[in-house]
C-alpha cells in the first residue's frame, strides 16, 4: 500500500469509526439515564397494580427470580397489550422489589 492509499483508508476509517463509537457512547448514556429514572419504580408498581389485578391476584415480587419475572412480563406484555414502557417499568418494580 502506498503513503497516498493508506492516508485515505486512515481518513475513510476515521471519519466511519469514530462517529460509530460516540454514537454508541450517547445511546449507553441514554439508556443510563432511562434505568436511572427514580419515577420508573413508582411508574410500575402503579401499572402492575392496575393491569397485572385486574386479571390475576396480586403475587408477591418475591415469588419468582428477576430473571423469571423477565419472562413473565415479555409473556404478559403481549396477552395484556402493554406498552414497551409499561411493561419496562413492571419489570423495574418487580425486581427492584424482589
Amino acid at each position: 500500500m502506498n503513503a497516498k492509499s493508506f492516508q485515505w483508508a486512515s481518513r475513510l476509517a476515521s471519519a466511519i469509526i469514530l462517529p460509530v463509537m460516540f454514537m454508541g457512547t450517547a445511546h449507553a448514556d441514554a439508556t443510563t439515564a432511562k434505568q436511572n429514572d427514580p419515577a420508573r419504580f413508582s411508574r410500575g408498581a402503579k401499572a402492575w397494580a392496575n393491569n397485572c389485578a385486574t386479571c390475576h391476584n396480586m403475587r408477591s415480587p418475591k415469588e419468582l427470580r428477576d430473571d423469571q419475572w423477565r419472562s413473565v412480563v415479555a409473556h404478559m406484555r403481549v396477552r395484556a397489550d402493554l406498552t414497551g414502557q409499561e411493561a419496562r417499568d413492571i419489570l423495574d418494580f418487580l425486581q427492584g422489589s424482589n
